[in-house]
């Protein structure tokens, strides 16, 4: 295992009520007892980078330790992008040269511990998993984000490394949050919303599966290509604050350095999608109250770009995602140019792991390099054109021969695919169908081939100059 360098050593189980407990780590030791309910919990002095040591825990019997070691404790967490592991999903998601890179996954200075999936209706104190060495193995299982992220941080701080894999594919952002954080905020009402329409309808699902069933059964006699199904998630792990509870409360009380998120596509339908940045701020708020330890660092991947349908605005996701920056200590890593169109789970990992990498080297480590693309700072109309600046500007420039992705409307919010070009360190752009625009955007469709990057080659993220992104019009009876 990996324990927290830097902060004191968090140790905490059950015995009989009453019972002592010694817990001793490299020289250091602290004694408690029990309470009545048997719950124990001590802390050891913060420690440096360092290891194996041996931990021991003795009170009417002793538990030993071995191979510990001190370093730095990442938790990674979100949908499947994340969960997506170095050997793939069944079927067509598959990663970059994932052979190649199961095979050199021996890392004795990364630990990786895989969680358990489960949803539960209140904070668990306890879960299923284990950690274990970095071996081909044990990474082929493992996150492919995560391990792309830990090995790269491993080899540029040379300290150990302890990656948390917490994630659970197709799942929305307020499965993750707790209860409390969710009713904290009233304007998150809308999410109890819709869960309760999900449920009203779950008394007829063995009779829709089994309706799939016997299409696909007689496509398959026909000869014919089988049909296309709704996709159904699992009840229990869309119930609000189910997957903290079940997930994530148990490792709430295990200090970290911090935590990487890629999640956002289950929250793209448009009826969820204006209350993203909303839910997804409240949910790093909440982690951090959980966790006790101030503002770590929450590094997180802004979703891709994919051919989805009318019923979800992926824009309005990576736009409250870029939003979700102004919460302290916070960094992003653009995906949209390393999408795939025809598949939700994109196979370059490794991009989107060193991005990650990027951010946690200059936000956790203090490391002096350019880790985010162009964002978006102000849009200023003119007459016929808007100019348009961003931080992380140095050496804007189209990926290509043209600039693309932008496009601009007047006060109609009728957004139009617009001209663009670079002039001295910020972007003007114009069409001829808008006479006097006030508001751009830039790569805000489910697939976009919006192309401008810095100097470092970093992209730049989706944005609207709107103050508010309004919400689609649903049709009535839409789910």
């Amino acid at each position: 295992m990996v324990l927290q360098r830097g902060i004191p050593i968090h140790i905490w189980g059950w015995a009989q009520p009453g019972e002592r407990i010694t817990v001793s780590l490299h020289n250091q030791s602290n004694s408690t007892a029990s309470d009545d309910l048997g719950q124990w919990s001590v802390y050891l002095p913060a420690m440096p980078a360092g290891g194996p040591f041996e931990l021991t825990v003795q009170g009417s019997n002793t538990v030993t330790l071995t191979d510990v070691l001190i370093g730095d404790v990442w938790l990674a967490s979100g949908q499947s992008n994340m969960e997506m592991p170095l050997i793939g999903f069944p079927g067509n998601a598959v990663v970059n040269d994932a052979e190649k890179e199961i095979a050199s996954a021996n890392l004795p200075q990364v630990r990786l511990m895989l969680v358990t999936r489960k949803s539960w209706q209140w904070p668990l104190t306890d879960l299923e998993g284990s950690w274990t060495a970095c071996t081909p193995e044990t990474a082929a299982h493992f996150s492919a984000v995560a391990y792309f992220f830990g090995r790269e941080i491993q080899q540029k701080e040379r300290v150990p490394i302890g990656l948390i894999d917490a994630t659970w594919g197709g799942t929305p952002a307020e499965a993750w949050v707790s209860l409390g954080g969710l009713a904290s905020n009233g304007s998150l009402m809308p999410v109890f919303a819709a869960r309760a329409r999900l449920i009203e309808h779950q008394d007829q699902m063995p009779l829709i599966v089994a309706k799939e069933k016997r299409d696909d059964e007689a496509a398959k006699q026909a000869q014919q290509k089988p049909p296309k199904h709704s996709w159904h998630p699992q009840p229990e792990s869309w119930e609000p604050a189910g997957l903290f509870n079940g997930t994530i409360a148990p490792i709430t009380p295990y200090p970290i350095r911090g935590v990487i998120w890629y999640q956002g596509e289950s929250n793209s339908r448009a009826i969820l999608a204006p209350l993203y940045n909303k839910v997804f701020s409240e949910l790093i708020t909440d982690w951090r109250a959980k966790w006790h330890q101030g503002d770590f660092p929450f590094l997180y991947v802004q979703i891709s770009s994919f051919t989805s349908d009318s019923s979800e605005t992926w824009g309005i996701i990576r736009d409250a995602q870029r939003r979700t920056l102004s919460i302290a200590n916070t960094g992003m890593a653009v995906s949209l140019d390393v999408g795939d169109p025809e598949n939700v789970h994109p196979s370059d990992k490794q991009t989107v792991g060193h991005r990650l990498a990027l951010a946690a080297r200059a936000l956790a480590y203090g490391e002096s390099l350019e880790y985010s693309g162009p964002l978006f700072r102000q849009a200023v109309p003119g007459e016929s054109s808007i100019e348009v600046w961003f931080d992380h500007d140095a050496g804007l420039a189209p990926k290509g021969p043209a600039l693309l992705g932008f496009e601009v409307a007047g006060k109609d919010r009728r957004f139009v695919v617009a001209n663009a070009r670079i002039e001295k360190g910020h972007v003007i752009v114009s069409s001829s169908e808008v006479t006097s625009p006030r508001y751009v955007r830039y790569g805000w469709g489910n697939v976009s081939d919006a192309n401008l990057i810095n100097a470092a080659g970093l992209p730049t993220s989706t944005f609207t100059s709107e103050e508010e992104v309004l919400a689609p019009v649903i049709p009535i009876g839409a789910p």
